[in-house]
């Protein structure tokens, strides 16, 4: 767009075209080009009432994005990050929490595969999956039904 300035509803709609974004996530690159920030949240409102911006969609597409690689944990900070609050995204991490022993296991499965062999194979192995924000309760399950010898599991093995 050569020479031609946005204004601060198009730039908000080609910030969207892209991707889902949160209310404080797009105010912050809006206010980047305007001293009125009166004005940004005038085109905020306009976007919410005409269902462009969404809390719903954003907290959806984080989710969606996320839930391979993360637990309910790291998805609900990132969330916070975003100015999303715990009532807007309370019925998605529920529903996370519900798969979360599925999908640590999946997660561990990628990155190690075997069970460990010594307490600082395990400690290790913990610290990867807290970090991930998967919960403790999940991880010590998930490391307890593993086999002691250090073999592969079966997911490992095909």
């Amino acid at each position: 767009m050569s020479g031609v300035t946005l204004s601060l509803k198009g730039r908000a709609l080609r910030y969207l075209s892209a991707r889902e974004h949160s209310r404080s996530e797009l105010a912050r690159k809006l206010a980047r080009h305007s001293d009125d920030a009166d004005e940004v949240e005038r085109v905020l409102d306009e976007l919410t009432a005409k269902g462009w911006l969404s809390a719903e969609r954003f907290v959806e597409s984080v989710v969606h994005r996320r839930a391979e690689r993360f637990g309910a944990a790291r998805i609900r900070q990132e969330l916070q990050q975003h100015g999303i609050d715990a009532a807007e995204s309370a019925a998605a991490l529920d529903a996370l929490r519900q798969s979360e022993p599925e999908r640590a296991r999946a997660v561990w499965q990628r990155r190690f595969g075997s069970a460990p062999t010594t307490p600082a194979d395990k400690a290790r192995q913990m610290r990867f999956l807290i970090g991930r924000g998967f919960s403790a309760d999940v991880i010590r399950l998930l490391l307890n039904e593993l086999p002691r010898d250090g073999s592969q599991t079966a997911d490992a093995a095909d």
